[in-house]
């Protein structure tokens, strides 16, 4: 295995009967990254993942994590949050991620100090000596991920960890994850949020009735469907620039998105305008699409968000 990789999925499939889940399926994840399994539902998600944690074997194929194949001590270096929560409901906050810490190899006592400094971090501090059936759905997730990262594992895997969390919430956990990648720990997301995929993750898979379908770098993929466009906002007449062959005013009338021609870059509408005493312009940037639509158009999945194209500032 590469050392410089958490995880290799090399060429993985399973089946189930007739129905082939994961088909010959390949990916790699870089230590110290966060990185992102996106697929419509039924794609083979989840499958993956518990071939990777060792919950079921593939039929074909290997899967390497943290430098080798998964051993029982491998357990305790990562940390898994599953979308179907778990938690004893009727065991109070502390006493209960104590005892999942030393689950997980910590010795209680430290378990315990290690959790209370946590739950104070999240605002669950006044929550410690409440039963688990007592919290709200957020509280409730929140002590889930703090179950998941207390014992300090050097690799993350969570499974839609904004479920549930309201926008104060979210950007909490979303700041911890980042702060676990900083750190060096080396994170993966299942999760449907394109958004939040575009602001956290350094690189993604994507998979599609149990192939790959996507892959590498937010950024590179997002070039990689964009169309030979401008987006532009100021005064003057946009049609009459040379290389435009199509002019689309956005929603709020004031950007424009000039599509040009295959002669045209980018770079080339922009010293145009720049030199042209015709033209004002406020904002110029390249339209890239959002993952949504790429997701829409490879999956054929369901809208999540507004389907305008994003700017990306020419530099």
């Amino acid at each position: 295995m590469n050392a410089a990789n958490a995880i290799e999925v090399l060429g993985v499939s399973k089946r189930y009967g007739q129905f082939t889940a994961v088909d010959d399926f390949s990916f790699e994840v870089k230590t110290g990254e966060i990185f992102s399994m996106l697929g419509p539902n039924g794609a083979g998600k989840t499958t993956t993942i518990r071939m990777i944690l060792d919950i079921i074997k593939p039929d074909a194929g290997k899967v390497s994590v943290l430098g080798t194949a998964f051993t029982e001590s491998t357990k305790e270096r990562i940390g898994y949050l599953p979308e179907e929560r778990g938690l004893y409901k009727n065991v109070r906050v502390l006493e209960l991620l104590a005892y999942l810490g030393s689950l997980k190899g910590m010795k209680p006592s430290a378990a315990a100090k290690r959790a209370e400094a946590m739950l104070e971090e999240v605002g669950l501090g006044e929550n410690k000596k409440s039963k688990v059936s007592e919290l709200s759905r957020g509280m409730s997730q929140k002590v889930q991920f703090i179950a998941t990262i207390l014992h300090n594992p050097e690799l993350l895997i969570i499974d839609e960890p904004f479920s549930g969390l309201d926008p104060v919430n979210t950007d909490l956990i979303k700041n911890m994850i980042f702060r676990l990648r900083d750190q060096g720990k080396t994170v993966v997301m299942s999760i449907h949020e394109m958004h939040q995929v575009e602001e956290m993750a350094d690189r993604l898979v994507m998979i599609n009735k149990g192939k790959r379908v996507l892959y590498g770098p937010v950024d590179e993929v997002r070039h990689q469907y964009a169309e030979n466009a401008v987006i532009v906002s100021g005064k003057g007449n946009w049609q009459a620039v040379p290389g435009v062959v199509e002019v689309k005013n956005g929603e709020n009338g004031r950007n424009a998105t000039l599509k040009l021609d295959d002669r045209t870059t980018p770079d080339q509408i922009m010293r145009f305008l720049a030199d042209s005493p015709d033209y004002t312009v406020t904002s110029f940037a390249r339209a890239v699409p959002r993952l949504n639509d790429i997701f829409i158009r490879v999956a054929g999945g369901v809208p999540i968000l507004d389907s305008e194209p994003m700017k990306e500032t020419v530099r």
